[in-house]
């Protein structure tokens, strides 16, 4: 077998990356390899490739021949899929990175290994396989911390089938019976048989049964010792994400409740945490924290997102829509510490998102924080009909927001487009989740579950040539945000077909 599959494997066990950067091209490479069995055989040791998986999340380069300096793991997908939705504003092209993922320009490039979808496909599955020789060890594996290394590598494989999921099929909810992913769960070699796509229902099978076994596992009172590592708190966060795009609410509310109580975190105020840079924020529940030799340079979050830095954020400025800008109270902390809707040159130019030291490229990479398991939990209140549990929820945010805010506002109505007003509870709540997240967590992803449709146009602050003026933005059901799988899996998987497995080129 010659798919994608067989190629993560490389260097599998490595003790660690060697990276060599320059502007134009970060190349990485393992640098020693072990045996299995010799690596495995205690908990202590199966930390080395466990923390090789969390380095490839936030490495730039590392999935990719090409174009790496938009390929840095789960910041770089969060942003792709900002830039995708309506909030979350690139004014220019700039060097062009993201701005073919905002106009839609990236699925009919699948035959490359430098482009989106072998770039995400690659990745994800990188981390399952890595995760597949960890608990290929669960039941011999000897130590004091097996559930914890086991119940995080458990996690993992629910996340990465989470973002394959998110990323190769249309959203779960009315699309059960669609092909998503090929399914593997063992340990996997060259001669492997490659596996059909599975259903949508059938990858969230296994990304359920994986989140639930990781939270049974991992340690309640065990924080992680590094803010990348997934513990129980992170954990029942990436659980509260998987069953708010299932729809199934209950299930949502209680993760998001318990990664609250467990976490140790609380809602900051603005001023706590400006820069969205410190992983270690007393809000920030999962994040990488970058050191001087770990730094992505140009191929990192803040080059694309600093527009004072001069580096790529400098030529492509991100703006927040003046629509939803217009929707935040005056007397909200956020308006003007997030956003400078008054800057001389690049009006509605965010502030929100920027280097801790832009001489050294340094800043930590947020990935989840407390706020965001708060709006979890009002949103599913509120369709569970508890709307006083929902107010109190969302209250807890808005109270370290904005003094004067105050919300009588009942019902779940949503409007077609995401910028129809209904004046319901849960718009409200979603309003709130587009202006506190904005940036950090996949705008499309959230307008996909919710299945609404939205428009562009140069008054929110986009470029007439990314208004998708001609495309069907507004038809929630079009299939402009699935990407293709790359050619190199159907090149080495004997069961899958180019001709018939294909996702459509298309939006419809």
């Amino acid at each position: 077998m010659k798919s994608i599959l067989k190629y993560t494997f490389v260097g599998l066990l490595s003790m660690g990356l060697f990276a060599s950067c320059s502007e134009d091209r970060l190349e990485t490479q393992p640098t020693t390899q072990m045996s299995g069995a010799t690596l495995m055989t205690t908990s202590t040791a199966a930390m080395v490739p466990l923390n090789g998986i969390y380095r490839t999340m936030y490495t730039s380069g590392y999935s990719v021949t090409g174009n790496t300096h938009q390929t840095f793991g789960n910041s770089a997908y969060a942003l792709m899929a900002e830039v995708m939705g309506e909030d979350f504003v690139q004014s220019a092209s700039g060097n062009g990175w993201f701005w073919y993922d905002a106009i839609y320009n990236v699925k009919a490039r699948y035959t490359s290994s430098a482009w989106r979808s072998y770039d995400l496909w690659f990745e994800f599955y990188k981390w399952i396989a890595n995760a597949n020789y960890i608990l290929d060890y669960e039941e011999t594996m000897e130590g004091d911390d097996v559930d914890y290394v086991i119940g995080q590598a458990y996690a993992i494989r629910a996340y990465a089938y989470y973002m394959l999921s998110q990323c190769f099929a249309r959203t779960y909810v009315g699309h059960e019976n669609e092909p998503c992913a090929p399914i593997y769960t063992e340990p996997t070699v060259p001669t492997t048989t490659g596996q059909p796509r599975a259903t949508v229902a059938q990858v969230y099978q296994q990304i359920t049964a994986d989140i639930e076994k990781a939270v049974s596992l991992l340690p309640q009172a065990k924080h992680h010792d590094d803010t990348a590592h997934i513990d129980y708190a992170v954990a029942q966060g990436i659980r509260a994400r998987i069953y708010l795009t299932m729809g199934e609410w209950q299930k949502a509310k209680e993760a998001a409740k318990e990664a609250i109580a467990k976490s140790g975190k609380s809602i900051q105020p603005v001023s706590a945490f400006l820069g969205l840079n410190n992983a270690s924020a007393g809000n920030v529940l999962w994040g990488a924290t970058i050191i001087n030799d770990q730094v992505g340079m140009y191929g990192g979050l803040f080059a694309h997102t600093d527009y004072e830095a001069d580096k790529y954020g400098g030529k492509s400025p991100k703006l927040i829509s003046t629509w939803l800008y217009d929707r935040i109270s005056d007397t909200d902390a956020r308006k003007t510490a997030w956003w400078n809707a008054n800057h001389p040159v690049v009006p509605y130019i965010q502030e929100k998102i920027k280097f801790a030291d832009v001489q050294t490229w340094m800043g930590d990479y947020v990935w989840m924080r407390i706020e965001e398991m708060y709006l979890i939990a009002a949103e599913a209140e509120c369709r569970l009909g508890d709307e006083a549990a929902a107010k109190e929820d969302l209250m807890a945010l808005m109270s370290k927001r904005d003094p004067n805010y105050t919300c009588d506002k009942t019902g779940t109505a949503l409007g077609a487009l995401t910028t129809d007003e209904t004046g319901s509870l849960l718009e409200e709540i979603i309003l709130q989740r587009r202006i506190e997240l904005w940036g950090e967590i996949g705008r499309v992803w959230d307008i996909r579950r919710l299945k609404q449709g939205f428009r562009r146009t140069t008054e929110m602050g986009w470029p007439q040539s990314a208004l998708l003026a001609n495309r069907p933005t507004t038809n929630p059901e079009n299939y402009m945000w699935v990407l293709t799988i790359p050619q190199a899996e159907f090149d080495g998987n004997e069961n899958m077909n180019a001709d018939t497995d294909q996702n459509p080129a298309g939006d419809l």
